[in-house]
């Protein structure tokens, strides 16, 4: 599908107000390209990098952007009404600068792949790299552990600070030769880490086959599938065998459920890594994981995010 991207020229004074007016104008969101964030001092607490082009921003005023439908019969008499209302507001007494408006086509496969110009490699610790594949990148150190990712379209590029958690946690209590599952896997990143970091075998599981294939995509990406095999499975569900490690980047809603399933197929010792909890349900995980028999070791934190790491005694 094409679409027709609508673009107003104005000042930061008139964003909220032309923002508005595109909302009014059946506009599901818009995107605001203001050259202040290029001077803007990032809070960086999970180790994002953050490289902006002044080329995608103008060198004066504010780029306020809408799209509709590039077929939309009625888009020249929203053209006129949007400047008609632009001229609304100069009466009112707010700056709206040049106040021009531009039409552009959009291709929707352009979009699925824009998003790629944001996504940077992200130092995790000081040995775990994410490096998103389409990137150039040169290792720091030799023991630098790379984990080459391209999400598709299923969810983690690593740069969430759940799994940022997930993948400290995996570093520090993952031993050499450990046996891993990795319950709701998503792109795989955990697994391709704790091969990396030492273990022996990871099943990698995930409910949604997109998920599946681009697991599976990714471990050949980093040259570790013949270490992880990637299943299409609900949680633990038909899971037997006992390991070392269990690994779940998911929602506190569903690591309730299935604690008593992580105990059954952990080994004595064995470590539970669960992250994708808010604070304000980490009592209730907590709660759930000593009623499996289950001994909570660590608690870490990033803003309101929460990791928990608990043994089966």
């Amino acid at each position: 599908m094409n679409w027709s991207e609508i673009s107003i020229h104005t000042t930061a004074e008139a964003v909220d107000a032309v923002s508005n007016i595109l909302y009014e104008m059946g506009a599901n969101g818009v995107v605001i390209e203001d050259p202040e964030v290029l001077h803007r001092n990032w809070d960086t607490p999970y180790g994002e990098i953050y490289q902006l082009s002044p080329d995608d921003f103008p060198t004066e005023g504010v780029f306020v952007k809408a799209y509709l439908p590039a077929d939309s019969a009625s888009l020249s008499s929203l053209l006129e009404e949007l400047k008609e209302q632009l001229h609304v507001l100069t009466s009112y007494g707010l700056d709206v600068g040049k106040g021009t408006v531009a039409v552009n086509d959009v291709h929707e496969d352009e979009w699925a792949h824009a998003w790629k110009k944001y996504y940077k490699p992200v130092y995790v610790s000081e040995r775990i790299t994410i490096k998103p594949v389409w990137e150039e990148y040169t290792p720091k150190s030799a023991d630098e552990i790379i984990i080459e990712m391209d999400p598709g379209m299923a969810f983690g590029t690593g740069t969430h600070p759940t799994t940022i958690l997930c993948l400290r946690a995996l570093e520090k209590y993952l031993q050499p030769g450990d046996r891993v599952y990795d319950v709701g896997t998503g792109t795989a990143i955990l697994s391709i880490a704790a091969v990396k970091l030492g273990a022996s075998h990871v099943l990698a599981m995930d409910l949604d086959e997109v998920a599946v294939r681009s697991a599976q995509a990714n471990t050949e990406l980093n040259q570790v599938s013949e270490r992880i095999i990637v299943k299409q499975n609900n949680l633990l569900d038909g899971i037997e065998e006992q390991v070392e490690v269990v690994v779940a980047n998911i929602l506190a809603e569903v690591i309730v459920r299935f604690t008593d399933d992580v105990h059954r197929v952990l080994r004595p010792d064995g470590v539970f890594i669960a992250s994708g909890i808010i604070q304000a349900r980490e009592a209730d995980v907590k709660i759930a994981m000593a009623k499996s028999g289950l001994e909570v070791i660590e608690t870490v934190t990033i803003d309101d995010w929460v990791a928990i790491v608990a043994k089966k005694r």
